[in-house]
């Protein structure tokens, strides 16, 4: 069995184990979400729509992230003192700030200096792209050190400008060592997605929250909720995973 998928086993079993060691006249009320109930497929309506948001939400942030993260790296490598400057100032100062800290600061202060007012969505967005770069930068910057410098010669000796180098030749090297960690910092938004429902989005952690008041069944709901998150964990996983042999196949 694949580490993976034994971890997957190990997790359902414990948690298995953990239901029948509580209270013993516990009944688990599984009808909140069975299909075959009206009120069932309605409250499953209801969490899948939160699912929509928060993958909408998710890859929003990466995309941001990721283009941010990437003019940082080039700044950080960047001949240009302030740039370098720059670089530094936003990787460690973002880095520092906890993200919900941050989330609160853009949705309740960010109005104030700007005097533009910000939904949950457009709040959530900021904050995890604004965060996450700051760890896209250093991703990007070390998948480029990388690279050995004897690419570069080469490229300068065949006449290529900084530019056709770096596109043609540093950047599809440097991708291969960039793909795990990058598939991991969207795992990490993905996770972090759910400290937008403080604010008031409703996502998978605001809809099951709510979900709760309404049934009054937290075991079962926030198990709902474990089991939408890991399910898509790994599903982000398995599709890194398979790109990373496709490219290590191309490379061939």
């Amino acid at each position: 069995m694949k580490p993976r998928l034994l971890s997957t086993a190990l997790l359902v079993c414990a948690a298995m184990l953990l239901a029948g060691c509580g209270d013993s006249n516990y009944q688990w009320g599984w009808y909140v979400f069975n299909p075959a109930m009206p009120k069932g497929q309605t409250n499953i309506q209801f969490m899948l729509a939160g699912l929509g948001l928060t993958i909408t939400l998710s890859i929003c942030s990466i995309a941001v992230a990721v283009v941010l993260g990437m003019l940082l790296a080039i700044a950080g490598l960047s001949q240009n003192p302030a740039l370098r400057w720059v670089n530094r100032i936003y990787v460690e100062c973002f880095r520092a700030v906890p993200m919900l800290v941050l989330l609160l600061w853009v949705y309740y202060g960010l109005p104030v200096i700007t005097g533009l007012q910000f939904g949950t969505f457009v709040a959530g967005l900021i904050t995890l792209a604004l965060s996450d770069a700051a760890f896209e930068a250093e991703v990007f910057r070390a998948g480029i050190q990388s690279v050995p410098r004897g690419q570069r010669e080469a490229a300068e000796t065949l006449g290529l400008s900084r530019w056709q180098a770096f596109r043609f030749i540093i950047f599809p090297q440097a991708i291969r060592h960039i793909l795990p960690a990058l598939g991991n910092q969207f795992v990490y938004v993905l996770k972090m997605s759910s400290l937008v429902s403080v604010v008031g989005l409703q996502e998978l952690t605001r809809r099951a929250n709510e979900l709760n008041v309404t049934e009054y069944r937290p075991l079962e709901i926030y198990t709902f909720l474990v089991a939408e998150y890991l399910a898509l964990i790994l599903i982000v996983s398995w599709g890194v995973r398979t790109l990373e042999r496709r490219m290590a196949r191309g490379r061939h």
